[in-house]
Parts: C-alpha cells; structure tokens; sequence
C-alpha cells in the first residue's frame, strides 16, 4: 500500500474527517507560532493520493492528530531514523568507525566501507557466557585503514573486549601474542599496537603496513575502547595493492 494510502487508512481508523485535520492542524500551528505546521484539506487530498509528500512539520502535525509514533509515519516515506548510525558509515566509507548496524553472527560479512567502525550489539556465534557477550563490542577495519595490514586486512570486522581497556606491559614472543587495541579518536577510530610514552599514546602499525605510528596526547585525544580478541579478515586482498595511502 502506497504512503498515501496508509495515511488515509488511518486518518479513517482515528474517525477523522479532512476538515478536522485542518482545524486540529491550526491550533497546532497557532500554539507553535509556525504555520508550516498547518495543513489544507486541500492539500491533505493530495498527500492522500500520493501527489505530495509531508515536510517534517506537517509530518509532526499528522502524528499528533492521528496518535501515530513520528517514527513510523516517518517510515511510510523511506525515513528510518534508526538508520542513522548505519548510514553514518556508509556516508564516509574510508574511516574506522565503531558499528551499532550489524545484528548478525561474528562470522557474518559487513556491507565494504573504507572506515573502521565498532558494533555493541552484535551477537556472536559461539555459546560464550553472557557475563562475556556484555563485555563484547564490534568494530569494522576501513577499507583506508591499512594500520595492521596484512595481519588485519581493510574490511575486517574484529571482536573486541572492552573490560581489557588499559594498556600492560606484557612480553609478546610473536606478533599474535601482541595485543591489539581499539581506540576511540576525536574524529573517528582506529586499530592497532598500542604504547605509552609518558602522556603520548602511539598506535604503532604492523611492520608490513605502508602506515606509520601516530602519536595522540592520552587519553584528551585518544581513548583505549578495549582489545581486539579475535577478528574475521580476508587471507588475501579483494583487489591488487597499489600505492596504498600511509597515514
């Protein structure tokens, strides 16, 4: 059913005539000192069938009078606002962003983005502990973030612990044994070896990386999210490597 037509379907089901809508649409309008709020029976007909669509004050006003969540009418025109995070990743596909989006199993693949994002409710796919899957976040590698390339490729999505949020010195016999950290930026997120120098916090790349350290002043610029304990990567690149940025 067009738009239109579930609003009509509803404005029927509230036991409301067009002439009513305009009047309850006045006083709206009048007690909010707005006349975009205010709604025509005339032009009420051609939302109906489907020849106008509502600006967001007339959106609000039809919620009012029909009871209605905004949301959901909202929804009729294609406007999820739940969405907005999810398309927040996909506006800028380049950064390492945190991913509230994803709902499915650790294994499952996220839409490609270039920007390393983190998800707090994705649910994994093994029977871990639910005192565990509370302390559990998720992330996405940017497909730009080449920081722990080839260990962790663009595209990857990791698992990461964010009861582990402090860094420690530990001796790492191989490079898996390193911990990886999420970290939280001012302007976005990112992946990799982590050590502090005095108030100065270096995300160190891996040594096969084109990227180099990046050195932020911790934690007013830069904030550990947790360490990554596992991570779903490709073994080899979608697409050859050419020139790949350094950053």
């Amino acid at each position: 059913m067009a738009a239109g037509n579930k609003l009509k379907s509803l404005r029927n089901r509230c036991n409301v005539t067009v002439r009513q809508v305009e009047q309850a649409s006045g006083r709206i309008a009048e007690a909010k000192g707005d006349k975009r709020f205010r709604i025509s029976n005339g032009w009420l007909a051609q939302l109906e069938n489907g020849i106008s669509e509502p600006s967001i004050c007339k959106l609000f006003t039809l919620s009012v009078i029909y009871h209605a969540d905004f949301r959901e009418l909202a929804r009729l025109y294609n406007v999820d606002l739940d969405e907005i995070q999810k398309y927040e990743s996909i506006a800028y596909p380049d950064v390492t962003q945190l991913r509230p989006d994803i709902h499915d199993s650790f294994t499952t693949r996220p839409v490609a983005q270039s920007s390393t994002t983190l998800t707090p409710h994705l649910a994994p796919a093994n029977n871990r502990a639910m005192e565990d899957e509370r302390n559990l976040q998720y992330g996405y590698i940017g497909l730009a973030d080449y920081t722990m390339y080839p260990l962790i490729r663009p595209g990857a999505l990791v698992e990461i612990d964010i009861s582990q949020n402090k860094l420690q010195i530990a001796a790492a016999h191989n490079e898996f044994e390193r911990p990886i950290f999420f970290i939280e930026l001012r302007d976005g997120y990112a992946c990799g070896w982590c050590q502090l120098q005095g108030n100065q916090l270096l995300i160190i790349p891996h040594p096969s990386s084109p990227s180099t350290v990046r050195r932020f002043t911790y934690p007013r610029e830069a904030e550990i999210v947790g360490r990554v304990v596992g991570y779903h990567t490709r073994c080899v690149d979608a697409e050859p490597v050419q020139a790949m940025p350094r950053s």
